[in-house]
């Protein structure tokens, strides 16, 4: 908490006097993530470009005009890299003139230049741009760092690259021009997989996916999925994101089993702090559990920071769960703007049926004997159809055949029978969810177990191990023959 009031403290000062060292200070961090990358491509240790990368955007918030110009100077002057990232840097007034000279002393020239500061630069560039909210100019930057980038086949690059992808495609996505570069990211996800960059692929695969899904193209998002060359998750931000798209997918193509494992998934392996992912996924998980006849638990909704946002799906639960069909349509038309965001009023449209399904199995275990009349007016039929005895008819025959309700029709009276409810430890639902709730405990388990890390090469160092006491016994007896035949000798 200390440290927190301390950075606040820090921004305020920064924002009141132009000439704070905060300047100077960013610029040094920025200097030795610099060092850092070098460090990383000479050895060609990726996990150090990775954490530069994580150091740059807790940066992030402190980049400033001068700052970044400065910044470019340091790394990349006397560049051609240079002049044409610069104009995309504003110039600001002599204010800041202070930490440029800072910098003077200390400029390098920029032959021998790395391609990952290069690129890292590219990167820089445009996450200042997108945070001023330059979307223009970014989709400008952006399209030239791919550019460059394609012409660069080094692993140590591969960290950046799939940072560079992700707001190369954002830039677009910000001015509503996503389809312009449907076809750059399949070319990008090909040279990714020739140069067996997974890193790369995992997450311009994610990006296709959600340029499809964008523009409601779900077939073509199945079809790539299910064609684009598997291999391990590298990144758990992009796997969350692959289950998610993944879920929306399935859920589309009413495969609503594998999408609640999925978003179920997504949400639990998703970041404490990506709270907007996991409200999307949460979201979709309780229309899906919905759609599948559960009812979520109250706790869903009940989740810190997301109160507010479920709030809707909260009262289409309830109206559900009652199995009110003129409730469940209030609120369809209450929240209508909210599910439209959200893309899900398609799938609520499906609930329609859910609801009527509810209520029906109420009415079925309420009354031995009712009348098809009072089954349409329960359910609210009167209103929404010409002729609800036909309507509840249809729907009792069709609830009866499914085995949704326990229950046979009399034509001739036009009314339902109920048949009385047995006992339910006598069938095999019991031990139906007991084997639902062990296979998800053990794949819980399962998964568990393979995201355990180890020393690397530790059977290795145990086998070597073992093979240096054997020597060494070989060695000693050896040696012990060798003086037995010396003594002999003598």
């Amino acid at each position: 908490m200390t440290q927190d009031v301390e950075m606040q403290d820090t921004d305020a000062t920064a924002l009141s006097n132009p000439l704070s060292p905060t300047s100077p200070h960013t610029l040094q961090h920025l200097k030795e993530i610099v060092s850092l990358i070098e460090t990383g491509s000479y050895t060609k240790e990726v996990r150090r470009i990775a954490r530069a990368v994580r150091l740059t955007f807790a940066l992030r918030r402190k980049l400033t005009a001068p700052v970044l110009s400065s910044f470019l100077d340091f790394v990349l002057l006397g560049s051609e890299a240079h002049s044409r990232l610069t104009a995309y840097v504003p110039k600001e007034s002599e204010q800041d003139m202070e930490v440029e000279t800072a910098t003077s002393s200390v400029q390098t020239p920029g032959k021998h230049l790395l391609p990952e500061l290069e690129i890292y630069c590219h990167l820089l560039v445009l996450l200042f741009l997108i945070d001023q909210h330059k979307y223009d100019e970014a989709k400008a930057c952006s399209s030239a760092s791919i550019a460059r980038l394609k012409s660069l086949n080094r692993r140590t690059l591969d960290v950046l690259a799939s940072r560079l992808y992700f707001y190369f495609s954002l830039s677009y996505e910000l001015t509503g021009d996503l389809a312009e570069i449907r076809g750059e990211l399949l070319t990008l996800h090909r040279i990714a997989t020739l140069h067996h960059d997974e890193l790369g692929q995992e997450t311009l695969l994610n990006l296709l996916l959600r340029n499809y899904l964008h523009y409601n193209l779900y077939d073509q998002a199945e079809k790539l999925r299910s064609k684009a060359p598997r291999f391990n998750a590298h990144s758990n931000q992009q796997f969350c994101r692959y289950l998610f798209y993944l879920g929306k997918i399935q859920t589309i193509q009413l495969e609503y089993t594998d999408a609640k494992e999925n978003l179920l998934q997504a949400a639990r392996k998703a970041p404490a702090a990506a709270r907007g992912f996991r409200i999307q996924c949460n979201k979709w998980a309780v229309i899906v559990r919905l759609l599948l006849g559960e009812i979520p638990e109250r706790t869903i909704f009940t989740l810190k920071g997301m109160e507010n946002a479920l709030r809707p799906y909260f009262e289409l639960t309830n109206a559900v769960r009652i199995g009110d069909l003129e409730l469940f349509r209030k609120v369809a038309e209450k929240f209508s703007d909210t599910f439209n965001t959200d893309r899900t009023h398609n799938l609520i449209v499906r609930l329609r049926h859910n609801v009527i399904r509810t209520g029906l199995r109420n009415i079925s275990i309420s009354y031995s004997r009712i009348s098809l009349a009072d089954v349409a007016r329960k359910l609210g039929l009167d209103s929404a159809s010409a002729n609800p005895v036909a309507d509840a008819e249809s729907i009792v025959a069709k609830a009866i055949r499914d085995a949704a309700v326990d229950a046979t029709l009399d034509h001739a009276d036009g009314c339902m029978l109920s048949k009385e409810t047995g006992d339910i430890y006598s069938t095999n639902e019991p031990q139906a969810a007991f084997n639902s709730r062990i296979a998800f405990c053990l794949n819980m388990h399962n998964e568990a177990v393979r995201t355990l890390r180890f020393p690397p090469n530790s059977h290795k160092e145990k086998e070597s191990a073992e093979k240096r006491r054997e020597r060494q016994q070989q060695e000693q007896e050896l040696a012990k023959h060798i003086a037995e035949e010396e003594e002999d000798d003598f």
